[in-house]
């Protein structure tokens, strides 16, 4: 029996894409029983597109996308064309895949799987908007037990955000959705800013990757390059993974630390908007809600997803 029953909700997105095949390659330790999608880096046409193509392209089309939400719960939508590419999938060549879109929405086969599942329950990996997941939150509480954790990529505190000062890209889209998800009393582990900007990739990792694995792999590969030369602050040629992140802490934790915080997301203020409060230090007297990773070993990450990704 695998150690993790899970659902990707995402939004691909290059990192994405990477964190899809991840899993895919990871079967031992991974089932992942489906992939919900959610507009975020791109309108929602095509990050489903995106999420069908990447698992045709891993040899996994028998695994099914659904897509969700097509916009924020109370704001207008966000992309980031300018770090993704139009496609969403910059370097990666992009056609209409064969496999087809369920015809469910996200968050019912959400839902359904919840209500279907044993015991054990399921975790929720989310490395998008929180959307989904917040209209699940919202339309089946009874569900709620069955969640066995979120995993989720977003947020930021100590480093600074990457679209204001404050806020990261996931949160900023959809801080509503996003406090719905800290509230919602299920365990929760977060890797924002402050544990992804310590994995960085660059070009001899995409060499790396391209020279050990087959087909599959070296069209991958590219996505471990930047688009451009990369965020100028991480030097030339390298730019951080964000959610390949939260499926590497499933199949290798020990690659991790984390402390237990109480975390508040800020859904109004002119410059606020989106931020990720963490009370490091217990001073609102709140119980912790999630697990705040603050280091990430970036070398050990970064070994596990090209050795993984090389199978593919």
């Amino acid at each position: 029996m695998t150690a993790h029953r899970i659902i990707l909700d995402c939004d691909p997105g290059r990192d994405d894409a990477l964190a899809i095949a991840l899993a895919l390659a990871s079967p031992e330790e991974i089932e992942l029983i489906g992939i919900t999608t959610v507009a975020g880096n791109v309108p929602l046409e095509l990050t489903q597109r995106n999420a069908r193509l990447v698992c045709e392209l891993c040899g996994h089309d028998q695994v099914p996308v659904y897509a969700g939400a097509r916009r924020p719960l109370s704001r207008a939508p966000v992309t980031a064309e300018e770090i993704h590419g139009r496609s969403g999938l910059e370097g990666l060549e992009v056609s209409e895949p064969a496999m087809a879109l369920q015809d469910r929405h996200a968050v019912d086969f959400i839902a359904e799987s919840l209500g279907s599942c044993g015991d054990d329950g399921l975790t929720l990996v989310a490395c998008g908007p929180l959307t989904n997941l917040a209209m699940v939150v919202a339309d089946f509480p009874k569900l709620l037990a069955k969640i066995r954790q979120i995993v989720l990529m977003g947020g930021a505190s100590r480093v600074g955000g990457n679209v204001t000062p404050v806020a990261e890209f996931n949160i900023h889209v959809d801080p509503h959705a996003a406090a719905a998800v800290f509230a919602c009393g299920r365990p929760i582990t977060a890797f924002g800013l402050d544990a992804t900007y310590q994995v960085l990739a660059g070009p001899d990792h995409a060499e790396r990757l391209e020279s050990v694995g087959g087909a599959a792999a070296r069209r991958l590969a590219t996505l471990l390059r930047p688009v451009g030369s990369g965020p100028a602050r991480f030097g030339p040629g390298l730019a951080p993974l964000h959610d390949p992140c939260t499926v590497a802490w499933l199949l290798r934790p020990h690659l991790f630390e984390a402390q237990s915080v109480a975390v508040a997301v800020e859904t109004e203020g002119d410059h606020t908007l989106g931020t990720t409060v963490v009370d490091w230090w217990g001073v609102t007297g709140r119980a912790p809600n999630a697990e705040w990773v603050t280091r990430a070993d970036g070398d050990g990450v970064l070994d596990l997803l090209i050795e993984r990704i090389a199978r593919l």
